[in-house]
């Protein structure tokens, strides 16, 4: 996803050499409170129930900035012995109107700021396996976005024609920023949701999956009812709202799968969306289904809507707003020439269907996955359309941007992510891996085994670097300890004496060491100073500068 925070902000578009800053939507706060840890955190209210599916109906008033709706949320108990206290979270200043529990009204009062706690009254609902569901009734003017997606909330925006125009972005800052629910990564519905959206007659509104229908309401109204299928993130859930219009397409995809294409942009941009989309849609397809296997949501099919915003990985219904034009916004961002003649937002924002939406984290710590992952999913598609020297020279580019400035792994439990750097250094460390591995066979079958052994599940970054060490048959370990959890890069020392190159690394963690392939050697090189012969190739200028590291001759 564009994450509400995280693509690339471009600071200074005049600048011989612009000055890229990683937009993050929560940043580094100064000290954590009661309202991180509950919405961070998996506590006795929460940790009880799973959510199995929900149905989620919004009224949006243009005109005073303000929503309504309720939400069904169907669950199961995964504690028998819990107590029958729930919460929910839905951040100030919305507030719940109401509860329905199985029929009859609840008691529930507020904890904190952002979360509610809601009294089931009932010994039953801790029956394991035996799904309930509650009603929840909200209102209230929502959080407005600042500058989406990276200060996210609620959208009222117009079009050029002065329409209303409305949306939300809202990863990181989280999806009760407008609608209750359980708002943690950690938990998925297992079985859906249902988004129904009510607008004045004269718009249209988008959700995520398939309209199953359109109905007349009230007062000049109508209803728009989508439908999920397939499990997906609280952020990811979202409407769209404004003077729509619709193509169809569909692409042929791995095994003779046919995937749905579904385009709905205002009205005035059809003609110059067409171009766009169908241009570089399939091409993207096209190279991820290579990469990482088939499509993850066949059965919600694939959609562009355009957005007031820059673009977020919203599942299934991803938002585009990159104005129609190759690069992001028209530049590109890696400075090598590779980065302009494809809409960066199409492929960025898509490389999240695989990972964020199909994999995606429990804790928003762990967020390098996501953007890591997929902004080395351009690195591919760029290798897949354009060769492997032009992704080598794409991927250099990007580290360029890399601040070091903290780890990329945040803290744990309170809804605090790591360094911006999880877009470029994360993709520099997989390219650094996959160096490392010296077999794109491997490397490939590593990335669609990810999204096959993972499909719609949740992860800790743990479970991501055991994966890849044991399907490399390499101990990454300290090597993820050392990209992902400091800010230092090794630096590789050499010296050159009497026949012999010694090498060592530096500047890193405790009992660092990397395999590394140089020419016809391989060579695994540890912080203590190891000899090798020298021979015709023993220049180590020419040791590949896929390597993230420092280069350093010692005397």
């Amino acid at each position: 996803m564009q994450r509400p925070y995280f693509i690339l902000l471009l600071i200074g578009c005049l600048c011989s050499a612009p000055f890229l800053l990683m937009a993050q939507p929560l940043q580094r706060k100064p000290s954590y409170t009661l309202d991180d840890t509950l919405r961070g955190s998996l506590n006795t209210e929460r940790s009880w129930w799973n959510v199995q599916h929900y149905a989620l109906l919004v009224v949006p008033d243009y005109a005073t900035k303000t929503i309504s709706g309720n939400n069904t949320i169907r669950f199961i108990s995964t504690n028998s012995k819990a107590k029958p206290v729930m919460q929910i979270d839905l951040q100030s200043p919305m507030k719940i109107d109401s509860v329905l529990f199985e029929g009859r009204r609840v008691d529930f009062e507020k904890r904190g700021k952002d979360s509610w706690l809601v009294q089931l009254g009932m010994r039953s609902v801790a029956k394991k396996k035996n799904e309930q569901s509650l009603i929840i009734y909200f209102s209230g003017a929502p959080r407005i976005a600042k500058n989406p997606p990276w200060d996210g909330g609620w959208i009222f925006s117009k079009d050029k024609e002065g329409r209303p125009w409305m949306t939300v972005a809202c990863q990181g800052l989280g999806a009760s920023v407008w609608y209750p629910c359980k708002d943690h990564q950690s938990d998925e519905p297992d079985f859906g949701a249902t988004l129904s959206i009510t607008v004045p007659d004269s718009l249209v509104a988008v959700a995520n999956g398939r309209l199953v229908n359109q109905q007349p309401a009230k007062e000049g109204r109508h209803t728009f009812n989508w439908k999920v299928t397939n499990p997906i993130n609280n952020y990811n859930l979202v409407p769209y709202i404004g003077k729509y219009v619709h193509w169809k397409d569909h692409y042929e995809g791995i095994a003779s799968k046919k995937l749905d294409l579904d385009y709905w942009v205002l009205d005035y941009n059809l003609d110059k969306a067409k171009l766009s989309f169908n241009k570089d849609v399939p091409r993207m397809l096209k190279a991820f289904e290579y990469w990482f296997g088939p499509y993850p949501f066949y059965e919600d099919g694939y959609k562009l809507v355009e957005s007031s915003h820059l673009g977020m990985e919203h599942q299934s219904a991803i938002a585009y707003g990159n104005g129609f034009k190759n690069g992001y916004r028209g530049r590109d961002l890696s400075g090598s020439g590779w980065g302009k003649d494809w809409d960066y937002i199409i492929i960025h924002e898509s490389g999240h269907e695989w990972f964020a939406n199909n994999i995606t984290t429990n804790d928003i710590a762990d967020m390098w996955v996501h953007e890591g992952f997929t902004m080395y999913s351009e690195v591919l598609f760029i290798d897949y359309h354009y060769g492997k020297k032009a992704a080598d020279e794409y991927c250099r580019g990007v580290r360029k941007n890399i601040r070091n400035d903290k780890p990329l792994i945040g803290d744990y439990g309170v809804n605090q992510e790591g360094s911006g750097d999880m877009y470029n250094k994360g993709a520099g460390l997989l390219h650094h891996i996959r160096e490392m591995i010296g077999n794109d066979s491997i490397f490939r079958a590593i990335l669609v085994g990810l999204n096959n052994d993972f499909r719609h599940r949740t992860v800790d970054s743990k479970q991501v670097e055991t994966y890849l060490s044991q399907k490399a048959k390499l101990d990454l370990s300290v090597v993820f300890d050392q990209y992902l959890r400091s800010t230092t890069i090794p630096v590789l020392e050499y010296k050159m004496d009497q026949g012999k190159i010694r090498l060592r690394f530096s500047n890193c963690i405790d009992n660092f060491q990397m395999p590394i392939r140089w020419g016809q050697r391989q060579l695994t090189i540890t912080t203590q100073w190891s000899e090798t012969p020298i021979n015709e190739d023993s220049d180590p200028q020419q040791l590949d500068g896929n390597y993230y590291w420092t280069l350093r001759r010692i005397g």
